[in-house]
Parts: structure tokens; C-alpha cells; sequence
């Protein structure tokens, strides 16, 4: 399965934040649309991305408080992304290589969606739901021939 593949089925909406933007509007942001990370945009080029690891490593862990952190200060600005035309198999390699919960779908330096871990986990068990469920129909019998 391809990430367009993915995509299509689960939307490409993009949540995103400007680099000025201070840290508690970007945490009130994650609560209101239930994500855990946003993109940092400025336009429309991708500058980085703000996580909810992000907050508590640099900001709560650090001393620094919400309403006076920029985004841009804490945010984490070598962003890993993919494009549509990779895999989910590629996906789940470079999240666990990274230790990292969100990618970025790029084409052509246009940003088109962004994926979780979530979305991947759910990919590959519905994947597999429909081969386990073509074995049973045709260790049933159920098969045309």
C-alpha cells in the first residue's frame, strides 16, 4: 500500500502553526483538533513540525513557560517526510528508525497531507484483516474454480 493510498481513505486535512505562534496556541490547537503534533508553516513552505513531545521536553521539562515559548523555539526543524509515492512499509521504517509519531506528506515541496502512527497500524491491520479473510474463504472452499 502506498501513502496516496492512505490518504484517500483518511482525509489530508493539515493542522499547522506559524513559527511565531506561541507554544499554548499550538497545545490548545493538538486539544482542539485531537492530534499530537502539528506542522509549522510559514506560507506555504514547511519550516518544521511541534509535537507533543516537543512541549514536554523543552518547554515543561525546561523550565520555560507556554505563553511566552515561540513555536519556533522549540520546534523540531530537520522535519523526516515522505512523498505520496512511497510505501506504508517505508513509513513505518523511518518512524521507528526516528522515534517519531508524524510524517509529513511532501510532493514537489508542496505539503498534501500528514499521516500517524495510527494511521499506519490501522493500514496494515485492515490490510491483513482482507488476506486472513481471503485464506478462510479459501481454505473454506469459498473460492471460484
Amino acid at each position: 500500500m502506498h501513502v496516496k493510498d492512505l490518504l484517500d481513505k483518511k482525509g489530508r486535512d493539515i493542522y499547522s502553526v506559524s513559527p511565531d505562534d506561541t507554544v499554548y496556541d499550538a497545545i490548545a490547537k493538538m486539544a482542539d483538533k485531537n492530534v499530537g503534533a502539528l506542522l509549522v508553516m510559514e506560507g506555504d513552505q514547511l519550516s518544521g513540525i511541534i509535537s507533543e513531545r516537543d512541549y514536554r521536553n523543552k518547554v515543561i521539562l525546561k523550565g520555560r513557560t507556554s505563553k511566552t515559548t515561540a513555536v519556533k523555539e522549540i520546534m523540531t526543524d530537520e522535519v523526516i517526510q515522505v512523498s505520496s509515492s512511497d510505501t506504508v512499509n517505508l513509513c513505518m521504517q523511518l518512524m521507528t528508525k526516528h522515534k517519531i509519531r508524524h510524517l509529513p506528506i511532501v510532493n514537489k515541496g508542496e505539503v498534501v497531507g500528514v499521516i500517524s502512527i495510527g494511521d499506519l497500524v490501522n493500514a496494515i491491520i485492515a490490510k491483513q484483516k482482507v488476506e486472513i479473510d481471503s485464506l478462510r474463504d479459501y481454505i473454506g472452499g469459498g473460492y471460484p474454480g
